[in-house]
């Protein structure tokens, strides 16, 4: 298993927030990730519009997953309309 950071953009509304936190948490489990660590960023100004949209809330998850794991959860992520943005990064340590 590798370690990977995962950074989420969820739409500001409490109730698109909470489902798909929990979708994301349901899928990363699902597919065999340790979970080590999340941290609640907050609200943020984006770069750029994304959906209509120019503020998101930030969540930085921490995980461990296997590598070939990474593209079967980016085909889910793609399909969770919860979800503004999401970026995968791998920890080289």
């Amino acid at each position: 298993m590798r370690q990977y950071e995962l950074t989420v953009i969820f739409p500001l509304e409490e109730d698109q927030y909470q489902a798909g936190r929990e979708q994301v948490l349901t899928d990363l489990k699902a597919n065999g990730s340790e979970i080590e660590k999340t941290d609640e960023i907050g609200d943020r100004d984006m770069a750029y519009e994304i959906k209509k949209r120019r503020r998101g809330r930030y969540v930085l998850f921490t995980l461990k997953v296997e590598p070939e794991k990474i593209m079967v959860l980016d085909r889910i992520f793609k399909l969770n309309a919860n979800l503004l943005k999401y970026l995968f990064v791998r920890i080289d340590g």
